[in-house]
């Protein structure tokens, strides 16, 4: 069966091999044990409360408790750009005209900045190919609204998620190499590496201030930017779905969209619900739909799946799924379809009271 759960400090070498997989282009999860091990300290430290909100940085495992395998991870970092900068290309247009000419002429431009400083982020998604089948990659994005539908006083009401950009099949960003590599003069995954290290200053030494035209960067570059990577096109559609939009906020390096939201409008947090934990004396009534259910427990968060759907304020879940989420008969639970749901009355599966 299938968990997921807050990570742990014994996550690390399961995290650094887990990350040694994903590429360029996420440079939240790079293979650095130095950095991944800082990472899971502070992780660690979020969910147990002993460091300020603002700091926090939930990360979240899902793990194969039949094998012991890690097969993905998420997080949540409670505000970006507090204590390094966060830099993002604002999509703007100015007007150039000229009415001795009869001209009148609209130009896109790039303009660097920090607008989303402070911004609650969704980051870190990756889901090991050995498990994507099913609705597993749904599930441990959705895992992490759960959590903010929990505990929404740590999170700002601006949330925002940095798409993986578009990359060549040769693992090259046409948007890096039609104008980062001006300015930068290295391949894009050293820029990537420093990045991800916290080395982030020569953003401001040599990047431009001044708005950038996008009609004088290469046709390569330009149609790429907005665009999301190909094994990212899931994740993004899945994002949209849940009340999260593009609003003209690119990543400097590849283009990648910004998508944002608030937290109060999600699906989610608008439709999950506290249920109270029954054991079941029966199997789960056929057709009924996939449901996220959780704890409500910061420190040992956990939340599986189950073909049980919540009625009358309470949800049956078998002995195994109650021992997975870490919880007994009669405790609390949050609950959300995993799908919105086109019957609402699907009848649960029966319970002991």
């Amino acid at each position: 069966m299938l968990v997921v759960r807050a990570i742990q400090l014994n996550d690390l070498d399961a995290l650094l091999d887990m990350a040694s997989q994903v590429g360029s282009g996420m440079t939240t999860l790079k293979p650095d044990r130095t950095m991944l091990g800082d990472r899971v300290e502070v992780a660690v430290a979020s969910f147990a409360e002993t460091i300020a909100p603002e700091k926090r940085d939930y990360m979240f495992v899902m793990e194969d408790t039949d094998s012991g395998r890690m097969a993905g991870v998420c997080a949540i970092k409670s505000a970006v750009g507090l204590n390094e900068p966060f830099y993002n290309y604002r999509i703007g247009t100015l007007v150039h005209s000229s009415r001795e000419l009869d001209i009148f002429t609209r130009m896109e431009t790039l303009y660097l900045s920090n607008d989303l400083t402070g911004s609650t982020e969704l980051c870190s998604l990756f889901l090991h190919p050995d498990y994507r089948f099913g609705h597993n990659g749904k599930w441990l994005s959705k895992s992490r609204f759960l959590f903010i539908a929990q505990f929404p006083h740590v999170f700002t009401e601006k949330l925002i998620a940095e798409m993986r950009g578009y990359q060549a099949d040769d693992g090259s960003s046409p948007f890096y190499e039609g104008l980062g590599r001006h300015f930068f003069k290295m391949d894009f995954d050293h820029v990537d590496e420093l990045t991800a290290l916290g080395k982030k200053s020569f953003i401001a030494e040599l990047m431009p201030r001044q708005p950038l035209y996008v009609d004088y960067l290469p046709e390569s570059a330009q149609a790429v930017i907005g665009k999301v990577h190909r094994n990212t096109q899931p994740a993004r559609k899945m994002l949209e779905q849940e009340g999260m939009h593009f609003e003209g906020y690119v990543d400097i390096f590849d283009a990648g969209p910004v998508l944002q939201g608030r937290v109060s409008e999600l699906r989610s947090v608008r439709q999950s619900e506290l249920t109270t934990a029954l054991l079941a004396d029966g199997a789960p009534v056929a057709g009924a739909q996939p449901t996220l259910v959780s704890n409500t427990d910061m420190k040992n968060f956990r939340m599986i799946v189950s073909a049980s759907a919540p009625d009358g304020g309470a949800i049956g879940l078998d002995g195994a799924e109650l021992a997975l989420l870490g919880v007994t008969a009669g405790e609390q639970l949050r609950t959300l379809p995993l799908n919105a749901r086109k019957n609402p009355h699907v009848p649960a599966r029966r319970n002991n009271d």
